[in-house]
């Protein structure tokens, strides 16, 4: 027998699959929206569709984007020729909140995780390689999370351009290693974005 009504334990269950939120988190969530007045949960029902329906991901970068392209890909006073590398889209916002950086960017969409399954081919990297050719690309920031997956990513990378005659670059130390970009302060990325290190010969 189950212990929810219907609704409820798909709610619970959809909840459940989120990242981050255990069964414990699902169950008070859904409490929650049910006890929220109907407007309430309907603007965050609204909310989910619209932005499945109109966000994408940037044909150029693969950052998130309304259209086409995103805005830093549209905007004509960011430096073409240099692009910061990132795992995901939220990492930018992380990068553009230090104010330090004036080029554009690339979404590779993860890291490298041999344990999950993940390998270059199911990253954005050829698109990458597609991009220093096409858009004359002179400098690539490798800004990967300070973990395993990100640094064994950085290091691919950086042996796949590094013949490619470009400078490629990684934000120096400061960030914590084993931490997200996301978490991090803006003075810190600043500061490691300033110092980023030329890799490879």
């Amino acid at each position: 027998m189950a212990v929810f009504a219907g609704p409820v334990q798909d709610l619970i269950d959809e909840l459940g699959r989120l990242p981050g939120v255990g069964p414990k988190s699902a169950q008070r969530i859904a409490y929650h929206l049910l006890k929220v007045p109907k407007l309430d949960a309907t603007r965050l029902a609204t909310a989910i569709t619209e932005v499945k329906e109109k966000i994408s991901f940037c044909d150029r970068c693969f950052n998130i984007a309304e259209g086409e392209e995103c805005g830093i890909c549209r905007d004509p006073g960011r430096d073409a020729t240099v692009v910061c590398v990132v795992e995901e889209s939220r990492d930018i916002v992380a990068v553009e909140r230090t104010r330090e950086y004036k080029g554009r960017y690339h979404v590779l969409q993860g890291a490298i995780s041999p344990i999950e399954g993940i390998g270059p081919e199911q990253l954005r990297i050829t698109e990458l390689l597609r991009r220093i050719t096409e858009e004359q690309i002179t400098e690539v920031i490798l800004c990967t999370n300070p973990n395993i997956e990100g640094e064994a990513t950085a290091m691919y990378l950086a042996r796949l351009l590094e013949p490619l005659g470009i400078t490629v670059t990684k934000i120096a130390s400061g960030l914590p290693v084993g931490g997200d970009l996301e978490y991090a302060d803006e003075l810190t990325l600043g500061r490691a974005l300033e110092g980023r290190q030329k890799l490879g010969s």
